[in-house]
């Protein structure tokens, strides 16, 4: 590599493949290509059984469930003069167990990467452990969204400190309409709105939320709980819509057909930040504590809502010193206690949109990519020297 050598890619999902992940890399690339101080080098999209129509920032394409497709891209790349690759890692993106073919590529790999990483679990099975550990080892810098995952990367996947970064997850910067206007425009006047939006999967606890708002519908009927957004494709794919129908059959059975909204659909970005806009709570219900990211969270903060959620890693660290309202794991009580407080306590809530609007400006798009870029030229400017004395 040269000592000019700033040909950065990105290996990932990407739109239109519906994946968190897939928006996360394009929200990043696109502003990394307006600061213009690397050259950005494309795209690798993570293709699974369907076909994609890309735009033109995908130049390289990987079949995820094709072992020897890992070890030709590999080849591929080194012969190309991209100088730097982003590897956006969540296990169930990659092939084989625990998306264990990845190391092939990176085994094969001449060029350095740097790891980002999207799930950090406590408590990893044989298998995510060894995958994590060996591209941790392999990686020139692993990427974490969030402070409190850096001791779980030090001590049980043994990544050094002076290897790990935190850049927090980005959020889109776009105008949206006032929130009384939205609900108007949406039909929602008058009503008292708490939203859950993302890929629906079981893991989002959301028959707690909807029990928590059949507590709540008694004394503010006016409420109203909008779960926005499609099944998640990979669960589709093998349960169907039973977890729906199953959340769709608890709102008949609790009388709450007025109080919850279910927008079946995959919501672009203006339409996702609209309805978080016109949101007087956002609610993760979320089951797993060892959630280190989510982007969902994320937007919301972005926007200073007032955010009640379950105590997942992120959202622990994100709602801490008063940003917003942490409830118990599957408890609807505990749910349906803190929205009330919020109705009850105009003053609160204010306090606390105050308070996460401030984190939420640091995690503005242009703000997360130039720390993005400012990373990445420090790694090729220790690669350079280093090839230097070599």
């Amino acid at each position: 590599m040269s000592v000019l050598g700033r040909n950065v890619a990105f290996l990932s999902t990407y739109p239109p493949r519906e994946c968190g992940i897939a928006t996360f890399t394009q929200d990043l690339v696109n502003e990394i290509k307006k600061i213009k101080l690397i050259n950005f080098a494309g795209v690798i999209a993570i293709n699974d059984n369907k076909t994609y129509e890309y735009d033109s920032d995908v130049k390289y394409q990987l079949q995820q469930f094709v072992r020897e497709d890992y070890v030709r891209l590999a080849h591929e790349l080194n012969e190309s003069d991209i100088d730097l690759l982003i590897i956006e890692h969540e296990y169930g993106i990659f092939g084989g167990e625990s998306g264990e073919y990845l190391l092939d590529l990176v085994d094969n790999l001449n060029i350095p990467f740097v790891l980002t990483v999207h799930t950090v679990l406590s408590n990893p099975n044989e298998k995510q452990l060894m995958i994590l550990r060996e591209l941790g080892e392999k990686s020139v810098k692993v990427v974490t969204m969030a402070k409190n995952t850096i001791p779980l990367l030090e001590k049980i996947y043994h990544i050094p400190s002076c290897k790990i970064t935190v850049i927090p997850h980005g959020v889109p910067n776009f105008p949206v309409l006032p929130k009384e206007t939205l609900k108007e425009r949406y039909g929602f006047k008058g009503r008292r709105i708490i939203s859950t939006f993302g890929l629906i999967n079981p893991g989002k606890g959301i028959e707690y939320g909807i029990e928590a708002i059949s507590m709540v519908a008694k004394k503010y009927k006016d409420v109203l709980y909008l779960i926005l957004g499609q099944t998640h494709p990979n669960i589709k794919r093998e349960f169907g819509e039973e977890y729906r129908e199953k959340l769709q059959k608890l709102v008949h059975d609790l009388g709450v057909e007025d109080n919850v909204k279910f927008v079946d659909k995959y919501l672009r970005k203006k339409e996702i930040l609209e309805y978080l806009k016109m949101s007087d709570i956002y609610m993760t219900p979320y089951l797993n504590k060892e959630q280190a990211v989510s982007g969902t969270l994320a937007y919301a903060a972005g926007l200073g809502k007032v955010i009640i959620s379950t105590p997942y890693m992120y959202a622990e660290e994100i709602l801490g010193e008063g940003r917003g309202l942490l409830a118990n794991f599957r408890d609807a009580k505990s749910l349906a206690k803190h929205i009330e407080y919020i109705f009850e306590n105009p003053e609160k809530r204010l306090q606390i949109e105050a308070e996460i609007k401030k984190l939420g400006n640091t995690m503005m798009w242009n703000n997360v990519a130039y720390r993005y870029v400012i990373m990445i030229l420090s790694v090729l400017d220790i690669k350079s020297r280093e090839e230097v004395v070599i």
